[in-house]
């Protein structure tokens, strides 16, 4: 088997755009141009800050003109074709973009960036940024439907590897404070194409949920996640374990199906994982999705999210981590975030952490006999 490969280019309105090829590609090294005319990208969105929570809100209205459940034959991440002018204008097996209607950037700087982390602390009334930034696409195949659980484990280290080289490559631009790949899989979710694709923010701040987990860190002390992995690992809640990842509903579970993914060594994001992590991630995080789609009849919606440490801040405490969340309760129910939830965040889980984690477990034994990775 030869070597994942990487090739560069630009789409016809400047956009970014990177080919990964599989380490066993049938393609080849040329690339077709993108020759559509396309409208001038919009403008960069402005964030306002909520003085009760010193939160960023980014008001991004170009995402309303955004592609709703397409058929197949103007499916935009589709590789193009003379009745598909799509987003990707040559077959691909992994492909990464810069977004058409980013919620940050294309913008990296300007007179009203932010001026780094101790301006964004700042409080007060009618305080704006520009939302500098990159928003990417990342797509896992050229097929119009499926998810990264559909692929095979030579397609999903592509993509692994794909995750680490854009957060190397966006953790290096200037005013990118955190990096965060992800995978919205579902109508249920909010998804609006079926192609299976995943996306990478990269946050001109920390975002909410880390700075939650810094403080968590200041309080409990810099062998958090190292005590977390050790609590969980010799518990009943661990669902799937190798030499170098171990996943597990946690203890205090919010969501009906949440499981969690760690690195047994200290890395803060992808970039940091080496060959062997990766290797192995390729194939394990596969029996997880493959589990989770196995607990009903019809596919788990779910969100896929990996969190990795800011660009400049907490580096050698905060550690990679996956966390799988599904609102499904039952095979034909959802949980909605009601008063408690959604206004409070104060959250009542519905299925027992220990319960979830003997649902999982069964289901990727089920999975690994119907479909062995």
């Amino acid at each position: 088997m030869g070597k994942i490969t990487r090739h560069s280019t630009t789409l016809a309105d400047g956009r970014e755009l990177i080919y990964f090829d599989d380490a066993d590609s049938t393609l080849g090294p040329d690339r077709k141009p993108d020759l559509r005319e396309l409208d001038p990208r919009p403008a960069t969105a402005t964030m306002r800050q909520d003085p009760l929570t010193g939160e960023w809100v980014s008001i991004a209205a170009a995402r309303q003109n955004r592609v709703f459940l397409p058929p197949a034959e103007l499916d935009p991440l589709a590789p193009a074709s003379p009745t598909n002018p799509s987003e990707v204008p040559d077959n691909y097996d992994v492909a990464v973009f810069e977004n058409r209607s980013p919620s940050f950037g294309p913008l990296l700087n300007d007179e009203n960036a932010p001026q780094g982390l101790d301006d964004l602390a700042e409080i007060g009334l009618g305080r704006t940024r520009t939302s500098v930034g990159r928003c990417e696409v990342v797509c896992f195949s050229p097929k119009h439907e499926g998810a990264f659980g559909s692929l095979s484990v030579s397609r999903a280290r592509t993509v692994i590897e794909a995750w680490a080289d854009r957060t190397s490559a966006l953790s290096a631009m200037e005013g990118i404070e955190q990096v965060f790949p992800f995978e919205n899989r579902g109508e249920a979710i909010g998804v609006t194409l079926r192609h299976p694709h995943g996306q990478i923010y990269a946050y001109p701040y920390v975002t909410p949920r880390t700075s939650r987990l810094i403080d968590s860190i200041e309080s409990y002390g810099p062998t958090l996640f190292d005590d977390i992995l050790s609590f969980e690992r010799g518990g009943e809640r661990l669902v799937l374990s190798g030499e170098h990842w171990s996943a597990f509903v946690p203890f205090a579970a919010r969501w009906p199906i949440e499981v969690h993914m760690l690195p047994h060594r200290h890395v803060a994001d992808f970039a940091e994982t080496n060959e062997a992590e990766r290797d192995e991630l390729s194939a394990l995080y596969l029996r997880l999705l493959r589990g989770i789609d196995a607990l009903y009849d019809t596919p788990t919606p779910y969100i896929a999210a990996w969190h990795q440490a800011p660009v400049r801040v907490k580096r050698d405490e905060i550690r990679l981590m996956l966390q799988l969340t599904s609102p499904r309760r039952a095979a034909d129910k959802l949980k909605y975030l009601a008063g408690s939830e959604a206004a409070m965040g104060a959250w009542i889980g519905d299925v027992p952490p220990e319960k979830q984690a003997a649902m999982v477990r069964e289901a990727i034994a089920r999975a690994d006999e119907e479909n062995p990775v």
